[in-house]
């Protein structure tokens, strides 16, 4: 029986350890919560942090090979327990996702459009960035390992907060793209090198945070075809193994890269009932050498996030057992206002619909349209 390490016990670690464990496979997780979400699916936790070299090591030793479920896992460490041990993934694809500079010039190499950015390292830098990009722009931080922060620039009103963040960080100052609608692809790559893709989505968000995902998305075949072929041409060229989801945005006929995350991602969580394969199988059965499966969309689907402040609306929905509506509990141990705690995917529902539903039951819904 294979035994799988998980770093990251979180709601995504813990939905591949429920698809590992389906495929009969033991689990060992990794996170510094004690009795962690992951720990209810895994037949071991080690509980320490992610910085732990030690721990992380112990975790190769006693798995048959280890994968990550969120971006923000050093490196390095990866990096070097992965000279001994079996990390498929490797740290390549954190080493690129976790500095947006790196990000950027990687994925315009890799073949997708990136928009226009400058790097910028000081005050002087910024004021020659804004003069070559202009305004509207986006002061972001490169660093996400580090520290995340941004500023979005109209005028020089926010100069100086924008001074303030790039005089101690490392900074890279975006074109702000005024984008029709934000779409996000899921693709794998297998340990030889066979390639898949799930159905490309429409995604929503409540500020920074992805509310809402639409599949398929509704939107020109020319669209998706470009989608498809942009995330393929990537993957093949990076040559990552496991899942990359990246996210772009799309303005007219042009598809233009943001960002790339080196793991299954919420925007794919509709695939757990709407797919021949959810994304958390694909990405075990690609670093474990099975087979990939056929990804096809069985069911048009809508996942709608929800946080603290919705929990009792959501009950109110699952007591009801609304026909193909699956609510899916995060099981976190702190339930709190404005933090993510479970998504809902509603199958063969319209977008109106959903909404509609979302007006009755999400508090945070009506919180963002007010």
């Amino acid at each position: 029986m294979e035994r799988i390490g998980i770093i990251g016990g979180g709601h995504l670690g813990t939905m591949m350890a429920e698809a590992a464990h389906r495929m009969g496979m033991q689990i060992i997780v990794l996170d510094p919560q004690p009795n962690c979400p992951c720990s209810q699916y895994a037949d071991e936790q080690i509980v320490a942090e992610f910085t732990n070299q030690s721990k992380m090591e112990e975790l190769c030793i006693k798995s048959d090979l280890v994968t990550y479920a969120f971006e923000n896992v050093p490196y390095h460490i990866i990096k070097e327990l992965g000279i001994q041990y079996n990390i498929p993934q490797g740290e390549m694809p954190l080493f690129l996702s976790q500095h947006r500079l790196r990000e950027k010039i990687s994925a315009t190499r890799a073949g997708a459009i990136c928009g226009e950015y400058i790097p910028v390292n000081n005050t002087y830098e910024l004021i020659e960035g804004i003069r070559l990009i202009d305004y509207p722009c986006v002061l972001k931080t490169c660093d996400t390992f580090e520290k995340k922060e941004s500023v979005i620039l109209k005028g020089g009103t926010q100069f100086p907060e924008a001074s303030r963040v790039v005089e101690n960080h490392h900074s890279i100052l975006e074109k702000w793209i005024n984008f029709d609608y934000e779409v996000s692809i899921v693709v794998v790559r297998s340990i030889f090198g066979d390639i898949s893709t799930f159905p490309v989505t429409l995604n929503i968000n409540k500020g920074s945070n992805l509310l809402m995902s639409i599949a398929p998305a509704p939107i020109p075949e020319e669209i998706i075809h470009k989608v498809e072929s942009t995330a393929k041409t990537m993957m093949r060229n990076f040559g990552f193994v496991g899942t990359l989801t990246i996210e772009m945005f799309v303005v007219g006929n042009e598809v233009i890269f943001n960002e790339m995350i080196p793991h299954p991602h919420n925007s794919g969580n509709y695939t757990i009932e709407a797919c021949e394969v959810d994304q958390f199988e694909q990405h075990i059965r690609a670093l474990s050498g099975l087979p990939l499966k056929e990804t096809t969309l069985l069911h048009p689907a809508i996942t709608v996030s929800f946080y603290g402040q919705d929990v009792e609306g959501v009950r109110i929905i699952e007591q009801r057992q609304l026909p193909r509506t699956y609510v899916h509990d995060y099981l976190k141990n702190e339930i709190r206002d404005n933090i993510k705690v479970g998504h809902v995917t509603f199958i063969d529902y319209s977008k109106e619909e959903v909404e509609k539903l979302m007006d009755q039951y999400w508090k945070s819904h009506l919180e963002e349209s007010q």
